[in-house]
């Protein structure tokens, strides 16, 4: 549990925090890859799935930037951020949501009225509707229609058991470890030590770079 401590941590004023920072990582790896997935299935004549959580433009926020946003204004508890994590993973394995993709589309709707939720279960204080609906940049009637849609769609399911809480936590800090690995050296270039070595080093390296 002592990785789960480290991650819900609060970070500095200024600093967003680790668990914020690693699940928007997560999502937006999910959402390039599925927008990736997306184009290159333009040919095909389905068009995605309807849904409240899509919206019909792409937000001008990043993932990163949404998440910052929601952690500098919601006030909510670090923990409240696994939990929505975990939400969000029902949310998608649900019958009701087979089809919904996270991608740029629905990735911003699907975070806060996930995080939403989970102060909502997690926090003893927390804002009302509609100030989440301004945190998100939606209206208060999209904002309430999202949370019910939401709660139907994972079954009323938000009690999260410690056990479950600590897999999504080594996730998340898994996640961390990745993004804050420093990156692997620069391999030395081939040392020609003559110059009959030279012109075939040189040749070589032209091999490899076509």
């Amino acid at each position: 549990m002592a990785e789960c401590e480290e991650l819900v941590e609060s970070g500095g004023a200024e600093e967003m925090p680790r668990v914020v920072a690693a699940l928007a990582g997560i999502l937006e790896r999910v959402a390039e890859r599925n927008d990736a997935a997306a184009a290159a299935e333009l040919s095909a004549v389905a068009a995605p799935a309807a849904s409240a959580f899509r919206a019909t433009t792409k937000p001008g926020i990043s993932v990163r930037a949404y998440m910052a946003r929601i952690a500098r204004f919601a006030g909510c508890s670090p923990a409240c951020y696994v939990v929505a994590y975990v939400y969000l993973d029902r949310l998608l394995r649900s019958r009701r949501r087979l089809a919904l993709a996270v991608d740029s589309y629905s990735v911003h709707r699907l975070l806060i009225t996930a995080v939403l939720a989970a102060v909502k279960f997690m926090d003893d204080i927390c804002y009302n509707n509609a100030y989440f609906a301004k945190v998100g940049g939606i209206s208060l009637v999209e904002m309430n229609y999202l949370e019910v849609d939401f709660l139907f769609s994972v079954g009323f399911d938000l009690n999260v058991a410690p056990e479950t809480f600590a897999d999504y936590c080594a996730v998340l800090q898994s996640e961390l470890l990745c993004a804050e690995a420093p990156p692997p050296p620069l391999r030395l270039q081939h040392c020609c030590l003559s110059d009959d070595d030279a012109g075939a080093g040189c040749s070589a390296q032209q091999q490899l770079a076509a």
